[in-house]
């Protein structure tokens, strides 16, 4: 923290140089995609240490244990490769813990070594280490490319390539992919869905995974997480929702290209005008009616828009976060009246700029936009040193920058490690905008209560 008392405000080049990075590594993102299928046991192919650290930084931002198995290398399979702690470790994984499905990502050092995981997988087979009816499935995500987005768009696509089936049965479900967001978030896109009146298959899904109820049971595999055979009847639907261009098309193309299922890219529903734009195009594709409920939905949180523009108007906000969440909640912040002038991705993609320029409609000139290697929260700092913000909305690590500058903090995204609610409250929809709002608006008003005279601070709102 005190070394960030240091950042200069001159912005020089760096070409081999992060500080302070805006993203993780991809077997984060690939271990949360998997424990959102039932009864599955992540397996990180690689050292003992990254295990560890994935399984830390997933259950210190969902504050639920998060189960996962690991290759454990050691000296031998860095130089001569994992195969013979894979095939042991498979074969263990099901005489003790017995999942339904092992779902194996690699790590930077099976990455370089260059094991060939479905070669290993079909030598399970043949060596009978996975029972009938169980299933392995994998992918691949060296850590030094991408970030744990790419890891979780990965493993998504991975289920699609294993598991789903076309039996050109009658298409009645409709798929969801939600992307990288909380289990109330894929709550939420459960509820909207009923609402809608639509049979949905939504998958990942961590809900009631990793956000269980305390009952004083521990089960090993919660009750959530998309079945296997809803994973295979995914290339049976007669649509899908992929959510977010980042985490959710790769596997929506996948699907498509497989078994026909035609496929709706659309953003995040965060926000008013990107969930118009999702409920229109499920309105469109199903042939359906909007219900009065949800229209109720959307009256409620334009008229809190509406009333509360006064403390909002004008103000300058700095977005950290993940792609496919700042695309819709630049937008947001813009419709809320609000100015984004900084928005920074660690995750790389050159059609970043465009998707969230596209968003704002030219309608925030000055803004700032920089995602990849080098868009690292030291660059936000400078940036800010340059012209300061009145808030930033983004991760825990973001609050550093907010303790040296006396600016709030909106948390949002991952990883939030010093605050509950963020996986219990959806943020996505009419009302998950609401929730937002609220956060927004508790950060600027408290702000100005710590900022306003004695003989205001009854009255000053």
């Amino acid at each position: 923290m005190t070394l960030l008392r240091h950042t200069f405000d001159e912005i020089k080049p760096r070409k081999a140089l992060t500080v302070n990075s805006a993203k993780t590594c991809q077997p984060v993102g690939a271990m949360y995609a998997a424990l959102g299928i039932h009864r599955c046991l992540p397996h990180s192919h690689g050292s003992q240490g990254c295990c560890s650290y994935h399984r830390s930084a997933l259950t210190r931002h969902y504050k639920e244990p998060v189960m996962a198995a690991t290759s454990s290398f050691t000296e031998g399979a860095s130089v001569f490769g994992g195969q013979a702690n894979l095939l042991k470790g498979i074969e263990t994984i099901f005489q003790v813990y017995d999942p339904d499905v092992v779902a194996v990502h690699t790590t930077c050092l099976s990455e370089t070594i260059g094991d060939d995981i479905p070669q290993i997988v079909s030598k399970c087979n043949d060596k009978g280490f996975i029972p009938e009816g169980k299933l392995v499935i994998h992918c691949n995500t060296p850590s030094y490319v991408g970030s744990h987005v790419t890891g979780f768009a990965n493993m998504v696509t991975g289920m699609v390539k294993y598991l789903s089936t076309s039996t050109e049965t009658e298409a009645t479900r409709y798929n969801v992919i939600p992307g990288w967001v909380e289990p109330s978030d894929m709550r939420e896109l459960k509820r909207l869905m009923g609402v809608l009146g639509l049979d949905t298959i939504l998958f990942p899904d961590t809900s009631d995974v990793l956000d269980c109820e305390l009952d004083g049971e521990r089960d090993f595999y919660p009750d959530g997480g998309t079945t296997i055979e809803d994973l295979r009847a995914t290339g049976d639907s007669a649509a899908t929702f992929a959510l977010g261009a980042w985490a959710s098309k790769p596997a929506g193309e996948e699907l498509e290209s497989k078994c026909g299922v035609p496929t709706k890219h659309l953003d995040l529903p965060i926000g008013l005008r990107a969930t118009d734009r999702f409920i229109d195009a499920v309105r469109t594709t199903a042939g359906i009616e909007v219900p009065t409920e949800l229209t109720k939905e959307r009256g409620r949180l334009v008229d809190v828009m509406s009333d509360m523009h006064q403390y909002l108007h004008g103000k300058r906000v700095a977005l950290v976060g993940d792609p496919d969440q700042l695309v819709a909640l630049s937008e947001f912040c813009a419709d809320l009246d609000m100015r984004p002038v900084y928005i920074v991705s660690g995750t790389p993609g050159k059609a970043f700029e465009h998707d969230v320029l596209e968003r704002l409609e030219e309608r925030i000139p000055e803004v700032k936009i920089a995602n990849g290697a080098n868009a690292d929260m030291f660059l936000l700092h400078q940036w800010i040193k340059q012209e300061p913000v009145d808030m930033i909305i983004g991760n825990t690590y973001c609050k550093y920058i907010c303790r040296d500058e006396n600016i709030p903090l909106i948390r949002h995204g991952f990883p939030i490690l010093d605050r509950v609610g963020h996986s219990l409250f959806p943020t996505v929809g009419y009302m998950g905008a609401m929730r937002l709002l609220e956060k927004i608006l508790d950060a600027v008003m408290t702000k100005q209560d710590l900022e306003s005279d004695e003989e205001k601070v009854e009255l000053v709102m």
